[in-house]
């Protein structure tokens, strides 16, 4: 199992994470990771990133797709990959109804359908092996839709990529996602993940490789934890819990948000229903409160690092092939890169 760090919203503050990429770099973590929503883009940090380091991977978790053309996400990883020698992980996602809509200001539409076009189109740039054309329901290249001048013609891009395939890997959480991320991406990028309860979500994904004729040894799993070490076990549960009550309780509606249907399905209704309602009545840290320890102790990696060692275990055993490791921490790098090898 591979080891990566997962920078999250955070880029927009290098000073505080520079320091601590580098270190990752230095002792053979395989990759970083930079999320954006709807402040700090990650393809900045990504690119600053690949000129302050030399060896690790760099990984967009994730480039929201409705805030980009297939065309501009394929000319972006393109660059980036040139920039960087070819240490490019491309991951992408659908985002949810709340940001498509009410931050890039396009219809939500039909994910499963875009996804599936965006990557064949971003594929298809990426390999350069002839101009650019997709008739699609979502995409058309060249468009030639009622208002169209009629003048687009198929192009291939001017840019020789560095590698002829990039790695692509999506965010899923739905089981409809994760079915498609198993028959077209490279890698699958879940966050919340528990390895006792690994056959909720392998499931779909199983039926997704089977239906593309693929193998699980086809789809590396990169399954994003929040790590915090320290003596005190109840504290670092405590400095987790926050992150859990935000996306359960408020990355979404009641009705429609993908991580509370998760923990659902894990089987931890009660206690979701109470961080919703908690959360969305404004009571934040009484959602916090009320995420359990269980949640906590399967989802997240904390307390004493020989605690966090041990707990490893569980997750070498399971199908994930990159733990991206939600930290601060520089000093327990190493330890924990040793534990995996």
């Amino acid at each position: 199992m591979q080891l990566g760090i997962n920078l999250a919203y955070s880029g927009a503050a290098m000073a505080e994470v520079l320091p601590l990429v580098q270190h990752a770099d230095a002792v053979g973590i395989d990759s970083v990771w930079a999320a954006e929503a709807y402040g700090a883009d990650a393809v900045s940090v990504l690119a600053y990133l690949a000129g302050q380091t030399s060896h690790i991977k760099l990984g967009s978790g994730v480039l929201q797709m409705p805030a980009r053309t297939p065309a501009n996400t394929a000319m972006t990883a393109m660059t980036l990959d040139a920039l960087s020698n070819g240490r490019v992980l491309l991951g992408l996602g659908v985002s949810g109804p709340q940001v498509v809509e009410g931050w890039h200001g396009v219809a939500y539409g039909r994910p499963l359908a875009r996804t599936r076009e965006y990557v064949d189109i971003v594929r298809k740039i990426v390999a350069r092996s002839k101009p650019l054309a997709h008739e699609g329901q979502e995409y058309r290249i060249p468009y030639d839709g009622p208002d169209a001048t009629g003048l687009g013609k198929p192009l291939k891009s001017i840019l020789r990529p560095v590698r002829p395939h990039i790695p692509i890997y999506l965010a899923a959480i739905g089981p409809k996602n994760t079915r498609l991320t198993a028959e077209i991406a490279d890698g699958w990028l879940p966050l919340f993940y528990s390895p006792e309860r690994e056959e909720t979500l392998v499931e779909p994904l199983d039926a997704g490789l089977s239906a593309a004729g693929r193998s699980a040894d086809d789809l590396d799993i990169a399954a994003a934890v929040p790590v915090v070490a320290g003596a005190d076990l109840a504290a670092c549960r405590d400095e987790v819990r926050p992150l859990f009550a935000l996306y359960i309780g408020g990355m979404g509606a009641r009705d429609r948000n993908f991580y509370a249907d998760l923990m659902i399905r894990y089987g931890f209704e009660e206690a979701t229903r109470k961080i919703q309602d908690l959360f969305l009545a404004g009571q934040r840290a009484q959602a916090a409160a009320a995420v359990t320890d269980e949640m906590i102790d399967e989802m997240a990696l904390v307390g004493p690092i020989e605690r966090i060692v041990d707990r490893l275990e569980a997750w070498k055993q399971s199908r994930v092939g990159t733990l991206v490791l939600g930290t601060h921490q520089a000093e327990i790098l190493e330890p924990l890169r040793a534990a995996v090898r």
